[in-house]
């Protein structure tokens, strides 16, 4: 075999199996999702389609896997033009697709979801079957159960079926649409041995990916896709993730992470022993407990669906806990009480508590003296002219409050969820009135500043550089991204004391999601603790100070984020307890 560099710049004299001549591709008369396209695709490569979100890679693949039509221009394969209108059309060519969201039966085995729909009639010879996919499991180093279920199956191993599945319909050319994006770190490796086993046997793999580092890995090749054009197709060994990330963007990107150490962290949420069963009566969150601290970033890293969603919903107060406690530790020692979040009963109730005093420093009770109630008026009045201070920070347990409730109780808490328009902002609603949502009243009045979040969706607009029209603009018709930075922009305003974040980079484009990583970072620097849920190992380590591993709803351990291996995160991820917690 050759050297890899070498293997690479020999690529050049291979073969064209694949040509794209001239396409264009549109949805309706607004969308143009490719323009003109034309590259080609070469037999025993690996070739990246690299792209942001949105850029038209996936959609171009689908063309060659029969699920759309191109609208203009020309598909060549093998020096003939190609009419690819379905997916059973694009397998007379021999090209099959694996698709993020994988087409498998769940009740089926292996086996029987790899040869369904090639038998004649219903009969399928599976001891046949069974003898070709294990010479082909051979041939390429796939490790399966071909009489597992699917519904028994991690992710990877579903992947491995729908791979195998393509192979057993005599694909010579595969497209594999963000293969990585739910793998362990060992499971990313098995599947590149795998990929590069193909290519060696002279087969095609296309990979639909927007990770620079994995394009240096795995691609011989890569063509850049922005807006729709294809910018450039360059070989793998002759570039760099720098002038990759600029070809996708257009311009100078920045790829650094600022990641300071924490100033005197201080515990701001402590989590303890929570319990949540699912509908089906399985547990969602088995005994999670984690603390997380101000002026920090703790990850929380895991394969999807693993609970982490879960985890940050059920802390911001919307989902209902089976056992364990959630206590928010309020920064408010020596500081005065106010009326602004704080109702008089409230008031009373933290002086029943013990938790107040007056400036001289003597406990203030609510009672005179002679251990009389003082009127309210009275205690009113003491509030109201900051008489009245704390004397330790304040606790607050938050299990089984409502985010209303969370927000009544003065607790500066900001919740970026997974799920933008459904739990995040209103689609219907314009950009001042989701800002608006946020609740920035005056005392107690039912009546809303509009001129304050009118400012504040203008800067959120002008910083995040959002793409609309205006300020009054429904959020709906707003692209997925910058709905996003719509959202990120509105928690980040409020001021928070905690910042917990679930996937906030999701459907950003590169500049717009190291903004987000340098915001959090500038919330870490101004004493915020912040709680990430991110996807990609890379920034999780990058970007956090500690990181808590999370398999099956279960925390598997926490580790040093500046000093922890990613193998070690993903063995976590599979279900692997950290070593330390088993000595």
């Amino acid at each position: 075999m050759l050297p890899s560099n070498e293997r690479r710049r020999k690529i050049v004299e291979k073969q064209t199996v694949i040509e794209f001549r001239n396409i264009t591709k549109r949805f309706g008369t607004s969308v143009i999702a490719n323009n003109n396209v034309s590259m080609d695709v070469k037999r025993g490569e690996i070739l990246s389609v690299l792209g942001e979100n949105g850029c038209g890679k996936t959609t171009l693949m689908n063309m060659l896997a029969g699920i759309y039509y191109p609208d203009e221009g020309q598909i060549i394969i093998h020096g003939e033009e190609a009419s690819i209108r379905s997916p059973k059309d694009a397998f007379r060519y021999n090209i099959g697709m694996i698709h993020q969201h994988f087409k498998l039966v769940d009740v089926f085995t292996a086996t029987e979801n790899i040869v369904l729909g090639t038998g004649k009639g219903e009969k399928y010879d599976l001891k046949e079957a069974k003898t070709r996919i294990t010479a082909m499991s051979e041939k390429y180093g796939f490790h399966i159960d071909l009489d597992k279920k699917i519904h028994e199956m991690s992710v990877s191993e579903k992947q491995t079926v729908e791979i195998i599945k393509v192979l057993y319909r005599g694909a010579d050319v595969l497209i594999l649409d963000e293969p990585t994006a739910v793998l362990t770190p060992q499971e990313i490796k098995k599947l590149f041995a795998v990929l590069r086993a193909m290519r060696d046997d002279g087969k095609s793999v296309l990979i639909i990916t927007h990770k620079l580092n994995e394009v240096m890995e795995i691609s011989d090749r890569v063509a850049v896709l922005r807006k729709g054009e294809h910018v450039k197709t360059v070989n793998t060994a002759e570039t760099n993730e720098k002038e990759l990330a600029d070809m996708m963007v257009g311009q100078k990107v920045t790829l650094n992470i600022d990641r300071p150490m924490p100033e005197n962290p201080e515990l701001r949420l402590n989590v303890e022993g929570i319990t949540m069963v699912g509908n089906e009566g399985n547990f969602v969150l088995d005994n999670v407990s984690f603390d997380a601290y101000s002026g920090e970033i703790l990850g929380i890293a895991g394969i999807a669906g693993s609970g982490q969603r879960e985890l940050l919903e059920a802390v911001a107060g919307l989902h209902h806990l089976q056992n364990g406690s959630v206590t928010y530790i309020n920064p408010k020692k020596d500081k005065p009480i106010t009326f602004y979040h704080k109702s008089f009963e409230r008031v009373m109730e933290l002086a029943s508590e013990g938790m107040l005093r007056y400036a001289d420093g003597k406990d203030f009770t609510g009672k005179d003296a002679d251990g009389r109630a003082l009127p309210k008026k009275a205690i009113r009045a003491l509030v109201e002219a900051g008489e009245i201070f704390f004397k330790e920070d304040e606790i607050i347990n938050l299990r089984e409050k409502t985010p209303l409730q969370i927000r009544e109780l003065g607790v500066r808490f900001s919740f970026v969820p997974e799920d933008r328009l459904g739990m995040g902002l209103v689609g219907n609603m314009d950009i001042i009135d989701n800002v608006m949502l946020r609740s920035y009243r005056r005392g107690k009045s039912v009546f809303v500043d509009r001129k304050s979040p009118e400012e504040l969706a203008n800067e959120i607009i002008k910083n995040l550089q959002v793409v609309t029209p205006g300020t009054h603009t429904p959020v709906r018709r707003l692209s997925g991204g910058n709905v996003q930075k719509v959202l990120v922009g509105r928690e980040i305003a409020a001021g928070p004391k905690v910042l917990m974040a679930a996937y906030p980079v999701r459907g950003l484009d590169i500049n717009s999601s190291y903004t987000i990583y340098n915001l959090l970072t500038e919330q870490k620097k101004n004493g915020v603790a912040v709680v990430f849920v991110g996807e990609d190992l890379d920034v999780l380590l990058a970007l956090c100070d500690r990181i808590m591993v999370i398999a099956g709803g279960k925390v598997m351990g926490t580790v040093d984020a500046r000093t922890a291996k990613k193998e070690e995160i993903g063995l976590m991820m599979m279900g692997a307890a950290a070593q330390s917690e088993n000595a």
